[in-house]
């Protein structure tokens, strides 16, 4: 069954945070002309359709519309329902040097701070700058009271942790509630932008001459489109049009979510730990960001697995779980079993040489594609919306240089 939704209904996560009124911004118009005839018709808006309702897919509606574009965002499910929703919410401007996605997240943290000083930030999803630590911490294998004493360790770490080490400030790491930034980005597309949201699952492309001319949902609507983005994540394997060209497998991540008794205790200190425990020979590397809603966010365990068709079905592993519990309680009292909320899993996009796709699909003139983003997709989000929407209304990416991301690249190899 097809909807159209005309109003956004989202329901935000338990939070403390006040949703920020939203200012409708007009849209502009040409007053100087009023009073004078236009030599010629002025061009109907592109339509674009962007297949996809995380955090990739909405930021890129937001900045297409934002350009002009009419544009419906197609979303199997609800917006954020995946991997958008159940993302840490990191972001580190620098943590990418050295590689091919160094412009990319560098951009694409800096446009955050645009959306958070444009949106109310802070206040709509949560959005703050933080610290970042690295440090170890050792299981004992009978219970120990003994705790680590540095200084340069949050005070609420007061479980076995040693070595603490500076690997973000606040000029450099900041945090957003992924599902809170990712709600709130669309529902200032529809409410400022007129972007259209339709529920339904994408079936096919209809492609003629070696370009795309309309979308089919499931159930035969037809959608017709002068260009379509397809930001399936981990889903673009269940779409032949794509997994012909590349692969883009999916890596399973857990997270539980816990609501300390003190949380003002919790300070905005993101902790990456090398985690030793007792019953395991290899460390293990989970992380922990306090957010501030008051919830404290553990993530880890990750794993390759099929990605099932529907994202409702995603359930987390229970010996996954079991652990992230053990780490939280171990790395701070705060963190006792009690205070686990929700339990989760999502899938992560990842390419085979771990670099996103970006940019126009090989042989369909107007399909695009953006996924592969692994565990940066909310960092790199904006960036990823605004280059793309550059890319298909302008043809060509002045924010990021999205040559290094071309699909184009797999033309010729060999899938693995």
């Amino acid at each position: 069954m097809l909807v159209i939704c005309m109003n956004l209904a989202v329901g935000n996560p338990r939070s403390t945070l006040k949703q920020f009124p939203q200012n409708r911004i007009r849209n502009p118009t040409i007053n100087s002309l009023q009073s004078q005839p236009l030599p010629m018709a002025v061009d109907p808006p592109k339509k674009v359709v962007v297949c996809g309702g995380g955090v990739i897919g909405v930021c890129t509606a937001y900045f297409l519309a934002k350009k002009g574009a009419s544009v419906t965002l197609i979303e199997k499910s609800n917006i954020a329902c995946a991997a958008s929703g159940k993302a840490g919410g990191f972001l580190a401007l620098d943590w990418c040097d050295g590689g091919p996605m160094e412009h990319l997240a560098r951009t694409s943290f800096n446009l955050h701070r645009t959306l958070s000083e444009e949106l109310n930030g802070p206040q709509s999803y949560g959005y703050r700058s933080l610290a970042a630590l690295s440090l170890t911490v050792t299981e004992e294998s009978k219970r120990s009271t003994s705790s680590s004493s540095s200084s340069a360790l949050p005070s609420w770490v007061d479980g076995p942790a040693h070595g603490p080490k500076t690997i973000g400030t606040h000029e450099t790491t900041a945090q957003v509630h992924p599902q809170l930034f990712t709600r709130t980005l669309i529902e200032n597309a529809v409410e400022k932008y007129g972007v259209k949201i339709v529920i339904g699952k994408l079936e096919r492309l209809e492609v003629e001459g070696g370009r795309v001319e309309s979308v089919v949902l499931e159930g035969g609507n037809v959608v017709d489109v002068d260009a379509v983005v397809l930001a399936l994540g981990p889903w673009s394997s269940k779409l032949e049009l794509l997994s012909s060209r590349f692969r883009v497998s999916g890596l399973k991540a857990h997270s539980i979510v816990l609501e300390p008794k003190e949380p003002n205790a919790i300070t905005p200190h993101a902790l990456f730990l090398s985690y030793n425990a007792f019953d395991r020979r290899v460390p293990l590397d989970p992380e922990v960001y306090p957010r501030p809603t008051g919830e404290v966010y553990v993530c880890g365990m990750s794993k390759e697995e099929n990605v099932p068709d529907d994202p409702e079905e995603i359930r987390g592993n229970e010996e996954s779980i079991a652990m992230l519990k053990r780490v939280a309680k171990t790395v701070s009292s705060h963190l006792g079993e009690e205070t686990v909320k929700v339990e989760q899993a999502c899938f992560l996009p990842c390419t085979d040489d771990g670099v996103p796709i970006i940019g126009e699909v090989p042989g369909v003139k107007g399909c695009y594609v953006a996924t592969g983003h692994s565990c940066w997709g909310i960092l790199n989000g904006p960036a990823t919306g605004a280059s793309v929407a550059e890319l298909v209304l302008d043809g060509h990416s002045t924010i990021v240089d999205l040559k290094r991301f071309s699909p184009a690249r797999f033309v010729g190899r060999t899938k693995g």
